[in-house]
């Protein structure tokens, strides 16, 4: 089981950031809790533009999106994790909103390049170092994301240990495509993710950006054609 050390790591730390952040949502009035919100959408507004640079070609990034977007909404991938969501709100007490905060966490601890390098290093080396490093960022944000979004942001966990684990556990038969630029343009896809999950959060859009996930993947196989 050392293999899935750093998935291990980085859940946890999803979950405990979640739980502390709870806390802190008690002693937060109403309006400052708007504030917070929206800064903290401009703070992933900031991580998502950043995550752009990488990409290089646009027609793989627009054919990603487009056909990720008709299998996503196909799958009805959005519609699913809100029903985990409100499966997971019926056994939980308490007045907290449970899926808006675990489908958006879920989606930005999900995507972007640390979670994909870091898994391929600890299948492949047993190399955990990246996922630790990512363990403490996401720590920290699930702290604030849970000030904000409620105890749904801990069960993002779970979602996170599902994606790095199977990723980890693959990445001896996959690490052969993952060649540095289909990971750049996989980062530029999800990093567009990543500003929709910021619109999201300042209301300023409604996208089901989980309907979009599909689209992260499809660089693997749009490189080797294009």
């Amino acid at each position: 089981m050392n293999i899935l050390n750093g998935v291990f790591a980085n859940s946890i730390a999803v979950v405990i950031g979640g739980i502390i952040g709870i806390f802190l949502r008690k002693g937060i009035p109403e309006r400052m809790n708007l504030l917070i919100t929206q800064g903290l959408g401009l703070c992933v507004l900031y991580v998502g533009i950043d995550g752009l640079k990488v990409g290089g070609d646009m027609i793989v990034v627009v054919l990603s999106i487009v056909i990720g977007a008709v299998i996503g909404d196909l799958l009805d991938i959005d519609g699913k994790l809100k029903k985990m969501g409100a499966f997971l709100q019926s056994k939980v007490k308490g007045d907290f909103p449970i899926a808006e905060g675990f489908v958006t966490t879920s989606l930005f601890v999900c995507v972007g390049a640390m979670a994909i390098v870091g898994s391929l290093q600890s299948g492949l080396t047993g190399n955990h170092e990246t996922l630790y490093a990512k363990a403490l960022i996401d720590g920290v944000l699930a702290v604030i994301m849970a000030s904000v979004l409620g105890i749904g942001v801990s069960f993002a966990g779970i979602s996170l240990l599902l994606y790095e684990g199977l990723l980890t556990l693959s990445a001896g038969a996959i690490s052969g495509l993952l060649t540095t630029a289909v990971v750049n343009e996989m980062t530029c896809v999800g990093s567009l993710l990543v500003i929709s999950i910021a619109f999201n959060l300042l209301k300023i859009t409604d996208i089901r950006v989980a309907n979009l996930l599909p689209a992260t993947f499809l660089p693997i196989l749009l490189m080797i054609f294009l």
